[in-house]
């Protein structure tokens, strides 16, 4: 009765198994993993809601790409990155699990392949899965930085693959595209003729901002590229429930591309009037927004650096943006029997990297947004265990 695409292993696996334990008698729980903004005491001020109240939003005036007001105002955004991007070429979607679903059937038919970078976030196999697309991955490469492996990714290519997904900064490598990786990989695509799909929700929280990395690629290049952002990320609002897409490439591949997105878009019209309405003044107060979390993520960070003393079996690899932080720690435990050890004993739960598909063990993914009281000290928890 029920689709292959829904049929998921749904048994909870150790790690939330021990969690429920806890919960269950009581335990606390150290929350390294904690990315939603909103419940680590990084909400938006109350007063912003009042802009949902807009009386022009009892009106439904359906517009498939998104009201015009809306997307001139991401236009100015992508202006303020020093990205040049018309209003025209902006597609407003819910957020980015829609924005790949769109372009998983813009770009493919069933069985048609992806390619998407290892380490990553694993929604993609499930946003793939259900569009019934394959994926492909290619490697990241770390030598003291993190680097696309363009020789994994050449080899990733069949017949069958129709695009690439670039996150930049990648979560959870907190790694930036260089200018040289950007300008390859877009000659790659174009002579391969696949299109780019560049998730760019994490772009404005570089750690030390650098002008050899690429923040965005919604300039137009030789290929057809999509640029994804959204207000979840880039102003701490997974709330709100707004995206977009900005199209780019050479001109009739760019046209073709938005037709046929218009009328996916159409097909849905998910996207809520209130929001869009709000959209141009939560995008002018984006400074203020973003304020308490680039401040949270740069003290949790230093406090990470600074508790980590030398001579640690941990290590923290380089990153350059985003939201978390990679420890390296030794392979003596597989990284599952050490996340449930920590949990279970000290209370700390962390994400294992397998859970990010990295090739090799063994890593320990944590989230730079938990309050630094909680951070501090599940911090020194891990670390003592690592040294353990």
């Amino acid at each position: 009765m029920f689709s292959s695409r829904t049929r998921w292993d749904r048994a909870e696996n150790r790690l939330a198994r021990v969690r429920t334990e806890r919960q269950e008698r009581g335990a606390g729980v150290i929350d390294l993993t904690q990315s939603n903004p909103t419940e680590v005491g990084l909400g938006a001020p109350p007063e912003l809601l009042e802009l949902l109240a807009d009386a022009r939003g009892t009106v439904h005036t359906p517009e498939a790409r998104g009201l015009p007001a809306a997307r001139e105002a991401v236009a100015r955004d992508f202006a303020r990155r020093g990205h040049l991007v018309e209003p025209g070429r902006v597609v407003l979607c819910t957020g980015s699990s829609e924005a790949y679903s769109w372009l998983f059937k813009l770009l493919c038919d069933p069985g048609d392949e992806v390619l998407v970078p290892r380490p990553s976030y694993p929604l993609f196999d499930f946003l793939a899965g259900l569009e019934s697309v394959a994926l492909r991955p290619y490697g990241l490469a770390y030598d003291g930085a993190w680097h696309v492996d363009l020789a994994a990714l050449e080899e990733a290519v069949t017949p069958r693959s129709r695009a690439v997904v670039i996150v930049n900064p990648n979560n959870p490598t907190g790694s930036f595209l260089s200018r040289t990786e950007a300008d390859r990989i877009q000659s790659f695509a174009a002579r391969r003729q696949l299109a780019l799909l560049c998730d760019e929700v994490f772009a404005d929280f570089a750690f030390d901002p650098d002008p050899g990395h690429v923040t965005s690629l919604a300039a137009d290049g030789p290929t057809l590229a999509f640029a994804l952002g959204g207000l979840s990320k880039s102003c701490g609002l997974p709330q709100l429930k707004l995206g977009w897409i900005a199209v780019s490439g050479p001109p009739s591949l760019r046209a073709e591309a938005l037709a046929r997105l218009e009328i996916v878009a159409d097909s849905y019209l998910s996207v809520g009037t209130p929001v869009q309405l709000a959209a141009p003044e939560i995008l002018r107060r984006l400074p203020e927004l973003q304020a308490p979390i680039t401040n949270r993520v740069r003290r949790n960070l230093a406090a990470l650096r600074a508790a980590i003393p030398p001579g640690s079996p941990a290590s923290l690899l380089a990153a350059t943006g985003g939201w978390h932080a990679l420890l390296q720690v030794p392979a003596t435990l597989p990284e599952e029997e050490r996340t449930c050890r920590l949990l279970e004993r000290d209370g700390v739960l962390v994400h294992p990297g397998f859970f990010f598909d990295f090739p090799r063990e063994a890593y320990l993914v944590l989230s730079l947004l938990p309050r630094p009281d909680a951070f501090d000290r599940g911090v020194a928890l891990l670390l003592a265990d690592a040294a353990g």
